[in-house]
C-alpha cells in the first residue's frame, strides 16, 4: 500500500510540474497531439478491444448489471466514435488566453479578464473507459495535466486507452507527464488522493451516488460532480401527440443506461387517455416495464401487450439506468412542476407544449442544469451540444452546470497595466 501512495504523490508532482509547461503549449501542438491520439486509438483498436473483452468478460461473471455492462462494453463503432470525438476537441476554438472582458479604467488602468487553465484535475470514475480519452483530451486542450484514477471493472481497458493517449501525446511534442493513469485498483488510494491540494486543483468524479457522495465529503480540492440523472418529461394539455410519443420512446429507449435517458412520465388529465395507450405500445416493443401510478393504470390495464405494475414511493425520483419507467397522471403544470422540483436531480427536465406560456413558465421555473421544450433529453452530451467531448455533466451550479467542456475546467485571471498609477 506504501509504495502505491508513493507512487501516487510521484504522479501528482509530475502532473502538476507539467501542467506549468502545458499552460503555455501552443495551440498548433495541442492540435496535432489530439489528432494524433484520434489515430493512435483506431491503430490499436485490436489490442483496446482485446482488453476491453477481457474487462467485460470479468465483470458479467461477477454479475455486475445490464446497464454498468453496456457502459463498460467498446466496440469498433464505439472506439471510432470516441476517436471522432477527439478530433472534434481538436477543431473547437483554444479557449486558454481568450480575452472574455477588457475595459480602461477612469485612471487609465487596462483591465484585461483573460482565460487560463485550472491547473491539474483529478478524474475519479467508474466503469465507462471513454472517460478515461474523454477526459484526458479535454484537458489537454484546455492547458491542464491529469491524473486519472478509474475503477477496476474496467481496469485493462483503461490502462490501454491511457497508455494510447500518453504515447500519442508525448510523441506530438506535450509535456511528458501531462497525462497521469493510477493502475493501483486499491480504493484506499483515492482517499490519499482526495488530500493532495497542493498537486490537483479540482476534482471531478463520475460514478454512482455513493462514489459522488464519498468523494465530495472528503476532498480536499475543489470539487465538481454530476451526472446521476433522475429525467423527467411533462406531457401538457396541449402537446402534439405523435410528436410526444416520439421523444418519449427516444428519450427512453434510445440508450437507457445513460444519465440523461428518461425515468418518468408526468401526462396532463385532458390528454391521458389518448396519449398513454399510444405512448405505452411503442414503450413495449422495445420491452419497456412501466411503472404506473393509478390513473395511468386504470388508462392501461384493458391494452394488451404491456408490461405494466402499480409504482410504489421509490419509483418517484429514481435512476432506473434500465428498461423501466414511471407513469403519473398530474391535474395541471403546477403539479407537474412540483413532482419535478420535489423528485428530480436537476440535470435534465422536457415538456411537449404547444402553449407558449406553459413552454415559458416550465424553461423558466424548472430548476435543472438542461431543461428541454418539445425534445428529448439524450441531448445533454458535450458531443452533442458542440462541445466534442464532456469531462461530466454538472448538475452543480458553481462553477460549471451541465456538459462541461473546454470553458468549463478553464479559470481566469485580471491582467492589469498602468503607467505608473499609485492608489491615492
Amino acid at each position: 500500500m506504501q509504495a502505491d501512495i508513493n507512487e501516487l504523490k510521484e504522479k501528482a508532482k509530475q502532473a502538476k510540474a507539467a501542467s506549468k509547461k502545458l499552460a503555455f503549449t501552443p495551440t498548433r501542438v495541442k492540435n496535432e497531439a489530439l489528432l494524433a491520439i484520434a489515430q493512435a486509438l483506431l491503430y490499436k483498436e485490436d489490442i483496446i478491444l482485446h482488453n476491453n473483452g477481457k474487462d467485460y468478460k470479468e465483470a458479467e461473471a461477477s454479475g455486475m448489471s445490464a446497464a454498468m455492462l453496456d457502459r463498460l462494453m467498446l466496440d469498433s463503432k464505439r472506439l471510432k466514435g470516441i476517436s471522432d470525438d477527439v478530433k472534434t476537441v481538436a477543431a473547437l476554438p483554444d479557449p486558454v488566453g481568450e480575452i472574455i472582458e477588457e475595459r480602461t479604467l477612469p485612471n487609465g488602468l487596462l483591465l484585461t479578464k483573460k482565460r487560463v487553465p485550472l491547473g491539474v484535475i483529478g478524474a475519479i470514475y467508474e466503469s465507462r473507459p471513454n472517460v478515461t480519452v474523454d477526459i484526458s483530451v479535454l484537458c489537454l486542450k484546455a492547458g491542464n495535466a491529469v491524473v486519472l484514477r478509474g475503477g477496476k471493472e474496467s481496469a485493462r481497458s483503461n490502462l490501454a486507452l491511457a497508455s494510447t493517449v500518453q504515447e500519442a501525446a508525448y510523441k506530438s511534442g506535450l509535456p511528458a507527464g501531462s497525462v497521469q493513469f493510477i493502475e493501483s485498483p486499491d480504493r484506499g488510494l483515492v482517499d490519499h488522493m482526495l488530500k493532495m491540494k497542493e498537486y490537483i486543483d479540482l476534482v471531478i468524479p463520475r460514478g454512482g451516488a455513493p462514489l459522488i457522495k464519498f468523494v465530495r465529503d472528503n476532498a480536499a480540492m475543489a470539487v465538481v460532480a454530476g451526472g446521476i440523472g433522475v429525467c423527467h418529461m411533462y406531457v401538457d394539455e396541449s402537446a402534439k401527440i405523435d410528436n410526444a410519443v416520439a421523444i418519449a420512446y427516444n428519450a427512453k429507449v434510445q440508450r437507457p443506461t445513460v444519465c440523461n435517458a428518461l425515468d418518468c412520465v408526468l401526462v396532463h388529465k385532458d390528454i391521458a387517455t389518448k396519449f398513454l395507450p399510444l405512448m405505452a405500445k411503442e414503450w413495449a416493443r422495445a420491452g419497456v416495464e412501466m411503472h404506473c401510478d393509478k390513473r395511468s393504470l386504470e388508462i392501461l390495464k384493458s391494452s394488451a401487450g404491456l408490461d405494466i405494475k402499480p409504482a410504489v414511493d421509490d419509483d418517484w425520483g429514481k435512476e432506473f439506468l434500465a428498461l423501466i419507467g414511471a407513469i403519473k397522471v398530474v391535474d395541471s403544470l403546477d403539479e407537474a412542476l412540483e413532482h419535478i422540483d420535489r423528485y428530480g436531480s436537476g440535470h435534465s427536465e422536457a415538456i411537449a407544449s404547444e402553449d407558449k406560456a406553459s413552454i415559458e413558465r416550465f424553461l423558466n421555473e424548472v430548476d435543472a442544469a438542461c431543461v428541454y421544450a418539445n425534445a428529448s433529453t439524450r441531448f445533454t452530451d458535450g458531443a452533442q451540444f458542440g462541445m466534442g467531448a464532456e469531462i461530466g455533466i454538472s448538475t452543480q451550479k458553481f462553477h460549471a452546470r451541465g456538459p462541461m467542456a473546454l470553458r468549463e475546467i478553464t479559470s481566469y485571471k485580471w491582467c492589469i497595466t498602468g503607467s505608473g498609477q499609485v492608489r491615492p
